[in-house]
């Protein structure tokens, strides 16, 4: 199987923060001059989720999507709630089995095509136990 663990995105974000709500230590009651001029951090929730409820972090085992710069303990960012169209990146189960593979869809043919030359393409046919579980939306890497 390519896709290891995955997680939910739990995570309520921050939008609701202002400027307010950031505390002063100074005793005097004067706020400091600088606290006009704090920003709030990078909330990396908000910037990589646009559907909470239908979005998961997957971790990748194997090498079958090299080419797409997608390695062995990458995390990938689903997302269950975009339609999946040709030429995207999805998570998919064949048979009982849940891999990551670039969908193709030609006519009524549909084919799974991994990003390695070691690998061949799969086709889907009317026989096979197939469903797209999700769209990879963006790609977490450990330098």
């Amino acid at each position: 199987m390519d896709i290891g663990r995955f997680f939910s995105a739990e995570y309520n974000g921050s939008k609701d923060f202002k400027q307010l709500d950031v505390p002063t230590a100074n005793a005097t009651g004067f706020g400091s001059a600088a606290d006009d001029y704090m920003e709030r951090g990078i909330d990396l929730n908000e910037q990589l989720i646009r559907n909470k409820p239908a979005t998961f972090f997957m971790r990748v085992q194997g090498s079958s999507m090299i080419n797409a710069h997608i390695h062995d303990g990458d995390i990938v960012i689903v997302d269950r709630s975009i339609k999946p169209q040709s030429g995207k990146i999805i998570i998919a189960i064949i048979d009982g089995e849940m891999i990551i593979r670039r969908l193709e869809k030609i006519m009524n043919k549909i084919r799974l095509i991994p990003e390695t030359s070691k690998l061949s393409p799969i086709e889907i046919g009317e026989y096979n136990d197939f469903k797209i579980w999700g769209v990879v939306t963006y790609i977490i890497k450990s330098l």
